[in-house]
């Protein structure tokens, strides 16, 4: 796949859009954000209607919020919708209404994080039912240019906010916790952030270069009578693994409910 037309050039659409290595052709109904998004990349060319796009791609990506896209499915029906390849990072829109609506299952389903804009998302990847093998490589191709992309059933989308797409502000959270840890030692907050930042990104490192359990990981840092193993204990007291699966199980609980509401405004 050498183009693919964006519907859509909102923080989500643009971000993709900058960071594919493909000529892309977008259409936003306010026009003066799609032309400035162009004025900071070649590959980007701007049209001025659906119709434009549609005479220009083959496969689209839908980054549109779920009720202006109930407004376009008449407009998008009429020219040949039936006919494409669709990507959407809609949110909350299921492939089963996409499929109706569009009349094709030559539909991938994606739900990015909100690092997209620096080309650092993690996403999960659903294809429709009856989807075709280059559509579901191409947009895994697609999803892996803003980040890493990660095939998932639809069915575990929920599951995926949970330790993903919400996880980012637990991970902002525990963060935060431990440079106030810092500080009541001692040390300034913007050094002891800066620090426990650059902690976290070394640990996750050991995990991408050692491909070991987290828990083994653990372990090896944790000396008989230690430091570490003390300030694991009082983890274990605080019921800190209990409490961040509960916050898991909150936040896709929660996206089942939204995920329902925004499936009956974008019918």
């Amino acid at each position: 796949m050498d183009t693919i037309g964006i519907i859509g050039c909102g923080n989500m659409g643009g971000a993709i859009a900058g960071s594919l290595q493909m000529k892309v052709i977008v259409y936003d109904s306010d026009s003066r954000k799609a032309e400035q998004l162009a004025t900071n990349k070649a590959t980007i060319t701007v049209v001025d209607s659906l119709q434009a796009l549609f005479k220009e791609c083959s496969t689209m990506l839908i980054a549109v919020k779920p009720q202006i896209l109930s407004t376009l499915y008449p407009e998008l029906q009429a020219l040949g919708s039936n006919s494409k390849r669709w990507i959407s990072i809609a949110a909350g829109i299921p492939l089963s209404v996409l499929t109706e609506k569009l009349g094709t299952h030559e539909i991938v389903r994606f739900m990015p994080n909100i690092a997209a804009q620096y080309g650092r998302a993690v996403t999960a990847v659903a294809p429709a039912e009856g989807c075709s093998a280059s559509l579901r490589e191409d947009s895994l191709q697609v999803a892996s240019s803003f980040g890493s992309a990660f095939l998932l059933p639809e069915s575990q989308f929920s599951a995926f906010i949970g330790i993903s797409g919400s996880a980012i502000a637990y991970v902002f959270s525990f963060l935060h916790a431990l440079a106030m840890g810092g500080v009541a030692q001692g040390i300034a907050y913007p050094q002891a952030l800066q620090i426990a930042n650059d902690t976290l990104k070394s640990a996750t490192s050991l995990i991408d270069a050692t491909k070991a359990n987290p828990v083994e990981l653990a372990t090896r840092v944790c000396s008989a009578g230690g430091t570490t193993i003390e300030g694991m204990k009082a983890l274990a007291q605080g019921g800190f693994e209990g409490l961040v699966m509960r916050a898991v199980e909150a936040s896709s609980e929660k996206s089942k409910v939204l995920e329902e509401q925004a499936a009956k405004q974008g019918k």
